[in-house]
């Protein structure tokens, strides 16, 4: 669908996602019109987990017969907190191992590794040149992961700058981005406008935010919002007998078996919702009403649920791993058709500098 209008690809996914529409907001005409794109990238920071499935690659996967899909391996971000080389390595091909097994189509979207279009790296510095620095100290994701104990360095205060980049670099139009990603793309948009004000109207395409409406917090097995930082994940593949004794680690109360148990905020329930179908949810919540059943039993539930959802992707997944030369040979065709897009973006703004002729 390379020349989906916007109009029907809103229509195709406004039950899902809160978006504003930028024709109706009346925004000036792009000189890099092309078809719809849509944006998404993943860091290789460590093991994938069933949060990041839900949160950034089922939406992407979903979305890639939408319109024109460019999704990348964020390397470059992940050395923010990632400073072993052969580890940022094998995390970047096991990366694209699991997005492909769970479904991501190179034949829909353009898949690269970000440090393979080195143009990003040109872009960010022009872009830094018109970024305030007031604009970078009000990120709350830089104030957060502070006071995590993450070292403050250079990269992480500027990351919202090479974010900005790696979106304007590829003239995109949507950006699936969680709740915490907000304020970063808003400095995109910021950015955008301030190179537009300076070089010319549609020097730069200013992207929307396509947010998740229906995004619930995944949680993890001690009952917060599952993240590496907190210990607390669930992978997305792992050796049978392993995650089945993982799944049974996760945080219940000391209600009686023959007593109601609670469903608010229950993780069970909630990692349960993820995997099972409406009337399976129901069914295990009116059994938590009723009483009657063990948090074991439950328990139980949820592991198949997961490991028969996981089931197609882990075969696909083993299919991959056979054939070694077929994740690099994707990664770098994807790389080659992404430096197509960037380098005409990047001609573009170098004229608009007086960096080139």
């Amino acid at each position: 669908m390379a020349g989906t209008s916007l109009f029907i690809l809103i229509s195709q996914v406004d039950t899902q996602y809160e978006f504003r529409n930028p024709i109706l907001e009346k925004k000036p005409p792009r000189l890099h019109a092309a078809p719809m794109r849509i944006l998404t990238g993943l860091q290789p920071s460590g093991k994938l987990h069933i949060g990041n499935f839900f949160g950034a690659m089922e939406p992407a996967i979903r979305l890639q017969s939408h319109g024109d899909a460019y999704y990348f391996i964020a390397n470059y971000h992940a050395m923010t907190s990632l400073h072993d080389g052969p580890a940022l390595l094998a995390n970047t091909h096991e990366l694209a191992v699991d997005f492909l097994a769970c479904g991501l189509d190179p034949g829909k979207a353009v898949f690269f590794r970000q440090s393979d279009v080195p143009e990003v790296n040109e872009l960010a510095w022009i872009l830094s040149t018109v970024c305030p620095m007031g604009l970078l100290e009000r990120c709350h994701s830089f104030k957060d992961k502070v006071a995590k104990g993450i070292a403050a360095n250079h990269a992480l205060f500027a990351y919202p700058v090479l974010m900005a980049a790696d979106i304007l670099l590829y003239d995109s139009n949507l950006v699936p981005v969680g709740k915490d990603q907000k304020q970063h793309l808003e400095v995109t948009r910021d950015l955008a406008v301030k190179i537009n004000e300076a070089l010319g109207e549609g020097t730069l395409t200013v992207p929307d935010a396509l947010i998740r409406d229906d995004t619930a917090v995944v949680p993890g097995i001690d009952g917060q919002k599952m993240s590496k930082s907190y210990g607390n994940t669930i992978p997305l593949f792992g050796e049978e007998k392993q995650m089945r004794k993982l799944m049974m680690k996760i945080v219940s109360d000391s209600t009686p078996v023959e007593d109601p148990k609670p469903t608010e905020n229950s993780a069970i329930l909630g990692l349960y919702k993820l995997f099972a179908s409406e009337a399976d949810y129901q069914t295990m919540v009116q059994s938590f009403l009723n009483g009657g059943a063990g948090y074991g039993s439950y328990k139980t539930q949820l592991w198949e649920a997961y490991w028969n959802y996981f089931t197609p992707m882990r075969q696909r997944r083993e299919e991959i791993l056979a054939d070694p030369g077929y994740v690099d040979d994707v990664l770098q065709q994807g790389a080659l058709r992404a430096r197509e897009t960037a380098s005409k973006v990047l001609t573009c703004i170098r004229k608009a500098t007086g960096l080139s002729r």
